[in-house]
């Protein structure tokens, strides 16, 4: 195939390893790769009689500017690759589609550090440990530490000056066994570092050391007869062990390995990533990316490697793959297994590259449900427009107060939770539904022409005749009854109304059209019940907990989101009470609910 572009290079091109770039008309960077011989690679995208894919053909005629780099090596070219690759994202080139930030273990660099989830890296020289694709996982590993580990979980500035003035008292955590009170001097700093240190090792999958660890501190005890102790530590081995024998998946001998499995079709590729210790799964990651041009499998396993490596910290010297990679680098050696556990190893990456495989299929085909299903609504209800973005409005209230309203939208026939909206009623004295959703309507569509939004192609009211006439009212006052349709469904029969109709519209019960309005009506519900929880615990603590003189609102929150309600709150001893709250505010509490004159007598006893 011809090409200006081509012809003005290729006299200049060299026969060393390098990066070329692909420029489009309008400047754009179409194409980024490397090559081991620039003369022979960028030759091949442009040599007529050489066969080419359909879709390299397509880039190649884009193709108005050719740019080289010379390297020394292969190694450097695929460096400069894919430092370009992240800075340019070029149209051509391979693509991440999900690369969303994932939770890290953080280790806070601080006196009697804490160990907690979070999604923020802050440069403070706290150590972050991770990151984890699964917030699930992230929990039970931290669940683990906590059963292995008393460390504390307050956010109190431990400094020794602090502690020898005495500012903090031990909380209930101190009480229940787990927090050793280094915040009253009760453990050094020295000993609780020495759990740190062994939590690191959990992280990393270095369980053996954490082992010998527990068993020294059984040892410790029996010789000393502090047999509770003994036992209490023996109890903590013994836990680890049986998170130990659920995690083994192969040889305890195979350590600090990166496995890779690999799905590569026509215009998209999976990669399942392992990263192993002690042969122990500590790490893994699933992704897919979008392909442009005919890739083979080893270079969409080299830009996998790179970026999953890089986002996981990963200093593996050994990577297992499916196929030979033309660029092997220096940092890590390459195992083809044909056989064996590595094989194994293998075998599991794919396994969840497959399963990842399925998943996509199934939410293709939830996708074309919900299409056909907004198809099927079409139909039935004669509607001028396919009903792609529906959005549905539900009012409720909590026994006659606080009335709310919640907004859901569903897009091509399925939940757009991030579009969601909570309404509380600010207009409106009393439990009025037609005013309520009148005002709703009102402050939704007079907020979407403000910003300059989409409008829906259908508007669900959840309700009857009364409800629909106001929201209809509303869009006419706001000049858009004529933008979309508004309908409302009455749970009683599953009537459809129209604005203006006196008659409803009875769909057929087994019709995905009907199933498709009634999943917005529970949906909008169901969020409405949510944001009544959150109301309703406000609401229980400023009526109840905060009457209280001397007792403020995050001690009543504790209390309450500790216990759920007030009423057994009430029921709670003094002594109970002070574990919690102390003992001026327990006196407090319990003298406001129990009101006797033989009260003195509890607390000085």
């Amino acid at each position: 195939m011809q090409s200006k572009a081509f012809d003005d290079v290729k006299k200049h091109l060299p026969k060393q390893p390098g990066i070329y770039k692909y420029f489009g008309s309008d400047g754009k960077l179409l194409y980024v790769g490397k090559a081991k011989n620039l003369k022979n690679r960028v030759s091949s995208y442009f040599n007529k009689n050489k066969f080419v894919s359909a879709r390299i053909l397509v880039m190649a005629k884009q193709v108005q500017k050719i740019e080289f780099t010379i390297v020394e090596t292969e190694q450097d070219a695929l460096l400069l690759e894919n430092s370009i690759i992240k800075k340019h994202n070029p149209k051509y080139n391979i693509q991440l589609r999900d690369d969303k930030t994932y939770p890290h273990i953080c280790i806070k660099n601080e006196p009697f550090p804490r160990v907690f989830l979070t999604r923020k890296i802050i440069r403070d020289g706290s150590t972050y440990l991770g990151p984890y694709t699964s917030v699930k996982n992230v929990r039970l590993l931290l669940e683990l530490i906590r059963n292995l580990f008393p460390i504390r979980t307050c956010k109190h500035n431990l400094t020794q000056s602090n502690i020898n003035k005495g500012k903090f008292k031990v909380c209930l955590e101190y009480h229940i066994g787990n927090c050793k009170g280094g915040c009253v001097g009760l453990e050094t700093e020295d000993a609780y570092l020495k759990s740190i240190k062994q939590i690191k090792n959990v992280l990393s999958g270095n369980y053996g050391s954490v082992k010998t660890y527990l068993k020294n501190e059984m040892e410790h005890f029996v010789q000393r007869y502090e047999f509770e102790k003994a036992e209490t530590v023996k109890q903590r081995l013994d836990y680890l062990q049986v998170f130990q024998a659920k995690s083994t998946i192969v040889n305890m001998k195979l350590n600090d390995i990166d496995v890779f499995g690999l799905i590569n079709k026509d215009d998209f590729a999976i990669v399942g990533f392992l990263k192993v210790a002690n042969g122990t799964i500590i790490q893994s990651k699933t992704i897919e990316l979008a392909k442009n041009l005919d890739e083979p499998d080893q270079d969409v396993l080299e830009y996998a490697i790179n970026h999953i490596r890089n986002k996981f910290n990963s200093t593996a010297k050994e990577i297992i793959v499916p196929v030979a990679l033309t660029n092997e680098k220096e940092e890590y050696k390459v195992t083809v297994p044909q056989r064996g556990d590595k094989k194994k190893l293998i075998d599991l990456a794919l396994k969840n590259a497959l399963y990842h495989l399925q998943e996509i299929k199934l939410n293709k085909g939830k996708s074309l449900a919900g299409l056909e299903a907004a198809e099927n609504l079409m139909i039935q209800l004669k509607l001028a427009e396919l009903p792609l973005h529906i959005e549905c409005f539900d009012n409720s209230n909590l026994q006659g107060t606080n009335p709310t309203s919640s907004m859901v939208v569903f897009k091509d026939g399925k939940p757009s939770k991030k579009d969601y909206r909570h309404y509380k009623i600010k207009t409106v004295v009393g439990p009025d539904d037609f005013a309520s959703m009148h005002e709703v309507v009102t402050r939704r569509y007079k907020r979407v022409i403000e910003q300059k939004g989409l409008m829906p192609n259908l508007i669900l009211i959840d309700g009857g005749k009364g409800q629909l006439s106001a929201a209809f009212n509303a869009l006419c006052e706001l000049g858009l009854n004529e933008q979309c349709t508004v309908i409302s469904i009455a749970k009683r029969n599953e009537e459809i109304f129209f604005p203006g109709d006196s008659d409803s519209i009875i769909m057929d019960k087994k019709s995905e059209g009907l199933k498709l309005l009634q999943q917005l009506r529970d949906e909008a519900h169901r969020f409405a019940i949510t944001f009544h929880r959150k109301l309703r615990l406000k609401s229980t603590v400023k009526n109840e907990l905060l009457d209280i003189k001397g007792i403020g609102k995050a001690t009543a929150e504790d209390l309450l989101r500790q216990y759920k309600s007030v009423k057994k709150i009430k029921l709670l001893s003094f002594e109970d009470l002070k574990l919690n709250v102390g003992p001026a505010k327990a006196k407090i509490i319990f003298e406001y609910f129990n009101p006797s004159d033989n009260n003195s007598q509890k607390f000085s006893a």
